[in-house]
């Protein structure tokens, strides 16, 4: 198929459009043309990607092979929390789902109004919006273009795992394209060339991480993305996951009366690295040594988790090595009076659910 875009601009006869035309050569016109061989149809495809720099017909482009309106930004309510503007009509479990799976995991920020997010959140929770409402084709123009590329990088992988799981078609349009080997699109169009390549998918590229013990002195610098405000536990060796210097990974695990197994907590990933399942190898990891008696007391232990955050409830389901052994309401001694509980908990019990490093045993 045969597109051919064709944007008129007669020059103007002013002073100074004449004179520029004069000094730079221009003659005729000013007109924008574009043409590409594009049969999109050629293959089944989930996520396609639009690249090339600026001025160069992305946007153009990516409204002639989908319409006008494909490429309308997402309007946002001014004064509602993003976990209540996503999807209102959806399960709470879809919508937090979809928050943890594109990398928001941070949940002080679900209730913050989306205006009130940084750039990098914001691009997040457009992406946590397009995974409930799985419209049958998504084109977002400027993707990952005003925020951060560690961000930009992550965000794209996280988006692309989310978006295989379901159905529809996603198209990002950007400048930059240095997402294309996390996005893992089944098609690119480079706008430089006007040329469409399929493109057969391979993993991302991976994340080595080196893994240190720590004195805890790295916590207050993770503690403001820690889903509850806590102490921290008495006894505990902490653990920190580093990516090329940078912390970006947090645990401590502490052991149980009797050395009988250890209890990890204070799992944290950094906002810009959510998204693609580090923090559960991480933590995995640090559990299998445990479980070996690579630990201070030379003894092996098992590792239980305690959660209530329902993105890493639903990622240590899904593992093989961890097995559920809980389920309660939290509360302490509390929750035999649920009329303290209600009160305590502002109307709402929360779920804390325990998980069991099982491998090898």
């Amino acid at each position: 198929m045969r597109l051919t875009i064709h944007h008129k601009s007669p020059i103007p006869e002013t002073y100074r459009a004449a004179r520029v035309s004069s000094m730079f050569n221009v003659e005729g016109d000013a007109d924008f043309r574009f043409e590409l061989d594009a049969d999109l149809g050629a293959r089944p495809w989930q996520i396609g990607l639009i690249i090339g720099p600026s001025g160069s017909g992305k946007s153009s482009l990516g409204r002639a092979l989908f319409g006008r309106g494909a490429d309308a930004a997402p309007k946002w309510p001014g004064n509602a929390a993003v976990i209540d503007a996503i999807a209102p009509d959806s399960e709470m479990d879809q919508v937090t789902g979809a928050l943890a799976a594109v990398g928001l995991g941070s949940v002080p920020s679900w209730l913050r109004p989306w205006r009130h997010l940084s750039n990098g959140e914001q691009f997040r929770a457009n992406l946590a919006r397009l995974l409930c409402e799985r419209p049958a084709l998504a084109v977002v123009d400027e993707f990952t273009s005003t925020i951060d590329r560690q961000v930009a990088r992550i965000g794209a992988a996280a988006l692309s795992k989310a978006w295989r799981r379901g159905t529809g078609q996603f198209v990002g349009i950007t400048c930059h394209d240095d997402v294309a080997k996390w996005l893992q699109p089944d098609w690119v169009i480079d706008t430089r060339s006007a040329e469409l390549k399929w493109r057969r998918l391979r993993r991302p590229p991976s994340i080595a991480m080196d893994i240190h013990k720590t004195d805890g002195s790295y916590w207050p610098l993770f503690e403001p993305h820690h889903y509850l405000k806590a102490n921290r536990p008495i006894a505990a060796d902490y653990y920190v996951g580093f990516v090329n210097a940078e912390p970006v990974a947090h645990v401590c695990f502490s052991p149980r009366p009797g050395l009988s197994e250890a209890k990890a907590c204070r799992i944290v990933i950094m906002p810009e690295w959510q998204g693609l399942g580090l923090g559960l190898r991480f933590v995995s990891e640090v559990a299998a040594l445990w479980r070996r008696g690579q630990n201070r007391y030379d003894r092996p232990m098992p590792t239980l988790v305690n959660t209530s955050h329902p993105g890493l409830i639903a990622s240590f389901r899904k593992h093989p090595h961890w097995h559920q052994v809980s389920a309660s309401l939290y509360g302490g001694k509390a929750k035999i009076d649920c009329n303290r509980i209600m009160t305590r908990m502002a109307g709402h019990l929360r779920a804390l659910q325990g998980f069991r490093y099982i491998e090898g045993c």
